[in-house]
Formats: structure tokens, C-alpha cells, sequence
């Protein structure tokens, strides 16, 4: 009886001997290309579409702004109010993008891959973060840079309106990021819970909306405490809590800061951090167990 043989082919691979880059670069790496999911850069024209439908919308609506300002001379909102006025528009793209950026990893179980690199297990998950934290902020900023130039160019007072205008765009650039650290921290850490990028979308959406009835119920209630707490019942409220608070006149005309929050604006800017600062170490520790198994 003969043995058989094996035998080796020699197929042409070769071994890689190009630089080796490190965690850093994986983290960079995979932030890129979360940024560029976020919009649908490098996939399929149907990836595109809604994010770029929501970009178009707040694009075209700082730019009816400007128009609107041009005519009648004076802004019709402020940087920061913009940001309070498309609120509605990034919960639908947080409840689009963040099942995307997440969800879809889970479900196709490519996170080992992932991990077996020398990428550490929170890297993944704040390297998402930041890439939808990123998307937000752009996506509230560049329409508020939009209203800043057609401003600047239409001001009657030279360099000095430019500066004033500058003076006012800040704050509603801070505002905006604001905006987009909470959104950015309540929807991914939903959206990594379920590999399923329907009921990730679900809850997020459920999280923002169905907690604002909450604070209507509160706002109406008998005792002034209540009612000046009663934004902190929603994430999208309690961020309007902490702008009402720092910024003031920017956001509400005066006296109505005052009206809303009373002297609590020290505990909304508690909450927000405490709110942020659970979601990010739910997050992390959600991608430990996730790793784990």
C-alpha cells in the first residue's frame, strides 16, 4: 500500500514588508472611515441619500436665512438658535447614521477581525464616537459658517461687523458641538446594543422623542422647582437647558432664560456632563463584553 505525498505550491504570495503601523493608525484609519459612512462617501448611491437629503435641508435653509437677513437687515435667528431649529433633523440622522456605523459590524460578527490588530477594545468603540460626534458638529457648523460669510459680506460696518459677526458665530459653533457630544452619546450607545439596525433606529428615536411628552407633563406642574427642572426629563431639552444657561440672550430673548431654568442652569450643565460621561463608560464597557465573548 503507498503512502501518499502532499505537496507545496509555490503560488507567488509574498510576505508584506512595508511599514507596520500601529494603534494610532488604526484609530485613525477606522475614524476616517466612520466619517466618511456617516455621509456615504465610498458606498452605494442609496447610502448617500438621506444623509446628504439632511445636509442639503440645513444648507438650504441657512442659506434662505442669509437671503431673508439681506432683505430685511437684521437676522431672523442667531447662530446658536439655528442649532435648536435643526434639532429634529439630527435625531433622524443620529437614528440613521449610528445603526450604520455600529449595528452592521455586530450583526456581520467582523469584530474579532477587528480586535485581533493592535487596536484596544474602547479604541473601537471612541474612535465610532468621535467619527458620528464629527459628523454632527459639521453638520450643524457648516450651515452656521454658511450664515457667518453671507453676513460678513453683506455688513455695512466693515471689519468690525465682520468681527461682531465672528463674536456671535463661536458660541453657536461651541453650541453645535454640544449639540453633538450628547446626540452623539445617547444614539451610538443604543445603536451597540442590537446588531438589528431597525430596532437600533427605533430606540433612538424613542429615546429623544418619547421623553419629550415627559417634560411638557413637568412643565405644567403646580410647583415653580418642577418646573424650572423639567427640561432635564430629555436629552434634546436638556441640551437647550445648558445653552440657556451659558448663553443666554443668544438663545432666548431676555428674561426667558430666567423663566425657564430659574437658578438650576449649574445642575443642567451637571446633568449633560453626567449624561455624557455614563453613556461614553456604558459604551466602552458594552465593547469589553462584546469582545470578551
Amino acid at each position: 500500500m503507498s503512502e501518499s505525498t502532499g505537496v507545496i505550491h509555490d503560488i507567488g504570495y509574498q510576505r508584506y514588508t512595508g511599514p507596520r503601523l500601529g494603534r494610532r493608525q488604526v484609530f485613525g484609519a477606522l475614524y476616517g472611515h466612520g466619517l466618511r459612512t456617516a455621509f456615504g462617501l465610498g458606498r452605494t448611491a442609496k447610502a448617500k441619500i438621506f444623509p446628504w437629503l439632511v445636509v442639503g435641508i440645513v444648507v438650504v435653509t441657512a442659506a434662505g436665512l442669509t437671503a431673508v437677513r439681506s432683505q430685511l437687515g437684521r437676522a431672523v435667528m442667531t447662530y446658536a438658535q439655528f442649532a435648536d431649529s435643526m434639532s429634529w433633523l439630527v435625531i433622524f440622522f443620529v437614528a440613521v447614521v449610528g445603526p450604520e456605523l455600529v449595528s452592521r459590524d455586530l450583526r456581520s460578527g467582523v469584530l474579532p477581525l477587528y480586535f485581533s490588530r493592535p487596536l484596544a477594545r474602547g479604541d473601537y468603540a471612541l474612535a465610532k464616537l468621535l467619527s458620528l460626534v464629527t459628523a454632527l458638529w459639521l453638520l450643524l457648523g457648516a450651515p452656521q459658517l454658511v450664515m457667518f460669510l453671507g453676513a460678513a459680506f453683506t455688513t455695512d460696518d466693515g471689519m468690525h461687523g465682520v468681527w461682531n459677526e465672528l463674536l456671535d458665530l463661536l458660541p453657536g459653533l461651541l453650541y453645535a458641538a454640544l449639540w453633538a457630544v450628547v446626540f452623539a452619546s445617547v444614539g451610538l450607545l443604543i445603536a451597540s446594543l442590537t446588531g438589528k439596525r431597525a430596532f437600533a433606529a427605533g430606540g433612538i428615536v424613542a429615546a429623544f422623542l418619547m421623553t419629550t411628552p415627559i417634560v411638557g407633563t413637568l412643565s405644567i406642574m403646580p410647583s415653580r422647582a418642577v418646573n424650572e427642572l423639567a427640561l432635564l426629563a430629555s436629552p434634546s431639552t436638556l441640551v437647550q437647558g445648558v445653552g440657556l444657561y451659558t448663553l443666554g440672550d443668544l438663545l432666548a430673548p431676555a428674561g426667558e432664560a430666567n423663566r425657564l431654568i430659574g437658578g438650576f442652569g449649574p445642575v443642567y450643565v451637571l446633568a449633560a456632563v453626567l449624561l455624557v460621561a455614563g453613556c461614553v463608560t456604558l459604551l466602552l464597557l458594552r465593547y469589553r463584553k462584546v469582545a470578551a465573548r
